[in-house]
């Protein structure tokens, strides 16, 4: 049973001789290290791509040529066929149950220009129509949102994102102003309210405008996303059942063949994001666990150089009556404690090196909960492992041969 005599023993071994002392605690602390900072890095990124899907139309079911996230390359997707207007078109007139189908192309990444301003060019010009809005879980601020007449008679209306205001109105109302896209003249009708970013990446860097407008600018031959929505989130199954039967009639896909086009939800997004993070957790924690392995080696090591240097002091406190079991016990501690010090200071290390991936992303704190306890049994393991057979040779040295041990 460990004790506060034992524990002081275990602190006053580990200062006798720093230098052995600091190698293997270094090799500890880089072990818990990696295995930290690569699992509070992924639990980051899973954290902030959990809180981006929670500000995206959860009940939005999106329709798209490639799968969202691919990790391995399919021949057979690249070469499918375009998603065209004429077919979302279509799609919008022959869907019963899904609702409010919105276009989603990004015609140009330009400059957006208002008297002498000019904003970088950076400005994605979006063609939709008046669902586009809802479906993305946007807000109007101030002003209207698009309309069925401005999409059907391919008004030059815009709605711009918070972004263009603050960068060309910042003491102006923009409503009502006319706004250069492209060497094309648009009436400002609308401005969205603030969104945020992701990765360094604005949602609100972007103006709106009908989908015909862009077609007739911009020309309609491209692969764009579908996006609709179910009546309510219990329906999204429903949503999906829907637009797959009615997809594969538009784009002629045979009986038997598979759908050469993707529907992504936020479960499914979700999914593939678990499947990725999933293979980032299992090397990091593989990579730890060999780093751990050659630190236990080394703590065996320091263990048994403790006991040949102390083989005298085991004498003597055999000879005054200490018990195979105390001196077992003994060693035993010093090997947990060298271990635990380690594997707090890695921890340390490793939670604050991780979440600097949230300083950088504007994200949330993490501190991944099971992996510091697993870290902590884990470091016990190791110290109970790779000390004890050191333990049992100390406890197993005859009193009279130790005594005279030089």
């Amino acid at each position: 049973m460990f004790n506060f005599e034992i524990i002081s023993q275990a602190i006053k071994a580990l200062f006798a001789n720093k230098l052995r002392s600091s190698l293997t605690l270094l090799a500890l602390i880089i072990g818990v290290f990696s295995v930290l900072v690569s699992t509070t890095a992924v639990a980051v990124l899973d954290n902030y791509f959990t809180e981006t899907l929670s500000i995206m139309g959860s009940d939005v079911v999106t329709v798209q040529k490639n799968p969202a996230i691919q990790l391995t390359g399919d021949n057979n997707k690249r070469n499918r066929k375009r998603i065209t207007f004429e077919q979302a078109e279509q799609l919008e007139e022959r869907i019963v149950y899904a609702k409010g189908m919105s276009p989603l192309e990004g015609f140009s990444m330009t400059k957006i220009q208002y008297a002498s301003r000019e904003t970088e060019p950076n400005v994605v010009v979006r063609g939709s129509n008046e669902f586009y809005i809802e479906n993305n879980a946007y807000e109007i601020e101030s002003g209207r949102n698009l309309s069925a007449e401005d999409v059907q008679y391919a008004r030059s209306f815009v709605v711009i994102g918070k972004d263009i205001q603050t960068e060309l109105f910042p003491n102006l109302d923009p409503l009502g102003k006319e706004i250069r896209i492209d060497g094309r003249n648009y009436l400002i009708v609308g401005v969205l309210a603030a969104k945020g970013s992701i990765f360094g990446s604005s949602f609100d860097n972007f103006v709106l405008i009908p989908y015909t407008t862009g077609i007739s600018v911009y020309g309609g031959y491209r692969d764009i996303g579908i996006q609709v929505r179910a009546p309510e989130i219990s329906g999204i199954q429903r949503a999906i059942d829907e637009l797959t039967g009615v997809l594969r009639v538009i784009r002629a896909v045979a009986p038997g063949q598979e759908n050469d086009f993707e529907i992504v939800t936020n479960d499914s997004l979700s999914s593939s994001f678990d499947s990725f993070t999933s293979v980032l957790y299992i090397g990091g924690a593989f990579i730890g666990l060999i780093t751990l392995l050659g630190a236990g080696i080394g703590v065996m090591n320091i263990m048994l150089v403790s006991v040949t240097e102390r083989t005298k002091e085991i004498g003597v406190r055999k000879a005054v009556g200490a018990t195979k079991n105390a001196i077992v016990t003994q060693f035993l501690a010093e090997a947990v404690f060298i271990c635990q010090i380690g594997g707090v200071l890695g921890m340390i290390f490793g939670i604050a090196a991780g979440n600097a991936l949230a300083y950088v992303i504007n994200a949330s704190v993490v501190i991944p909960i099971w992996s510091v306890l697993g870290s902590f049994l884990g470091m016990l393991l190791i110290g109970v492992v790779f000390g004890v057979y050191p333990a049992f040779k100390a406890a197993q040295l005859d009193p009279i041969e130790s005594l005279r041990y030089e």
